[in-house]
């Protein structure tokens, strides 16, 4: 087997590279799927193949070992892992939404809102963990009670020295077990009005409690965390305190669209699933089946045609309020996408295909959770209606959107 630095020494991986490396694990992941959902453990197998491939080191930038990868890269590689295995490409997403962040917020901008250098060495040892040693990064954002609201979250961090103490509950944290570090919001204790982002690593004061047992996406492993950890000063992302927000409402890619290209992949994979099974039972000759069968491959087909306008939008003009319009587009299209197309191909393939063991049961299920993932299509609809309407969607209604 290929190590990881074998790959980036010997074949170094660009993003053509890492799209085709990506597509060449699917059936590999699509065979282990059935497996890994059953016992809704991690899918230890795929996160290794993942790390020998070097995709782990898609996001980092090539002076540092990495690919280099765009964010229209990153939803290509995506799509092709979420038509495999849509867990793992969940996992994925937040590993690349760490590395994502990190890599491509300029350092002019870094430095304006006051990043120091301590800061940006401490960036370049994480981005070159990922590519030197296979460092998986996860995100503990979501809390019981607030989801992924920033504004609603209770987690707290206060002074401690010469660094800071994090303390709090988080869920839904995808592929806890295993990671090295993990996205941390947080509040200020001291000033409740700072939200701020950590990356705590794991170890001590890090508790991982594996809880995780739901309808779908089972192979997230999404167990809860609990924290009371000491972090250096420089685990602080950005470098300075209250930054969450802000970011969040200028540039949400990776928080909003980043997901809409994991269901992209299993939209396709449902499509794939059905075509399959529908011909090996010779129901193809229906005309009603047929017909459910091309419309979910031209929604598939569109829904991929947004997300990647939004993908391209974000590379060439990041934070514009078009492009961020793009971003929730992108989501709401494809998380109603993946459920309404999973649904009616099942309807179609009959109640055979509905077993346990059938990919289309799985896939059903999986994508079912595309449009509770944040921001819910409720959410992403919302703001968009309210932008169409010529309004703030970011200030627009009753509670913050973060």
């Amino acid at each position: 087997m290929t190590s990881t630095r074998e790959v980036t020494e010997e074949q170094p991986l660009t993003p053509e590279r890492a799209v085709a490396a990506a597509a060449a694990l699917v059936p590999d992941l699509a065979a282990r799927a059935a497996e890994y959902d059953v016992d809704g453990a991690l899918p230890a197998a795929d996160l290794a193949a993942l790390r020998d491939a070097g995709l782990l080191g898609l996001m980092v930038p090539p002076r540092l070992g990495g690919a280099g990868a765009g964010f229209a890269d990153y939803a290509r590689v995506a799509m092709e892992l979420g038509r495999g295995n849509g867990a793992t490409a969940l996992i994925y997403n937040m590993h690349a939404s760490v590395t994502g962040a990190l890599a491509q917020t300029p350092d002019e901008l870094a430095r304006a809102l006051g990043a120091t250098d301590a800061y940006f060495a401490a960036r370049d040892r994480i981005l070159t963990a990922a590519v030197r040693d296979g460092a998986r990064y996860a995100v503990a954002m979501s809390e019981p009670g607030a989801g992924s609201r920033l504004s609603e979250l209770v987690s707290s961090y206060r002074a401690d020295g010469d660094g800071f103490l994090v303390e709090g509950h988080k869920c839904f944290v995808s592929g806890a077990e295993g990671a090295a570090g993990y996205l941390v919001a947080a509040r200020s204790a001291a000033e409740p009005d700072k939200v701020s982002q950590f990356l705590v690593p794991a170890g001590d004061g890090v508790r991982i409690a594996p809880n995780w047992d739901v309808l779908g996406m089972r192979a997230t492993a999404s167990h809860d965390l609990h924290l009371s950890a000491r972090v250096p000063a420089d685990a602080l992302l950005g470098g300075v305190e209250g930054l969450a927000l802000l970011v969040a409402a200028v540039m949400p890619q990776w928080l909003v669209a980043s997901y809409a290209a994991v269901y992209v992949g299993v939209a396709q994979a449902a499509v794939d699933a059905a075509v399959a099974y529908v011909g090996g039972r010779k129901l193809a000759t229906l005309p009603a089946v047929r017909a459910r069968i091309g419309r979910a491959e031209a929604s598939v087909a569109a829904t991929r045609l947004a997300v990647l306008e939004a993908a391209r939008r974000v590379d060439d003009d990041p934070g514009s309020p078009e492009t961020n319009r793009w971003v929730w587009r992108a989501k709401l299209l494809a998380g109603d996408t993946a459920a309404r197309v999973a649904s009616d191909l099942l309807e179609a393939a009959g109640a055979g295909a509905s077993r346990r063991g059938q990919p289309l049961e799985r896939l059903y299920r999986d994508a079912r959770c595309g449009a509770l993932q944040p921001a819910t299509s409720d959410v992403c609809a919302d703001w968009l209606g309210v932008a169409a309407l010529g309004g703030d969607p970011n200030a627009a209604g009753t509670a913050p959107r973060w």
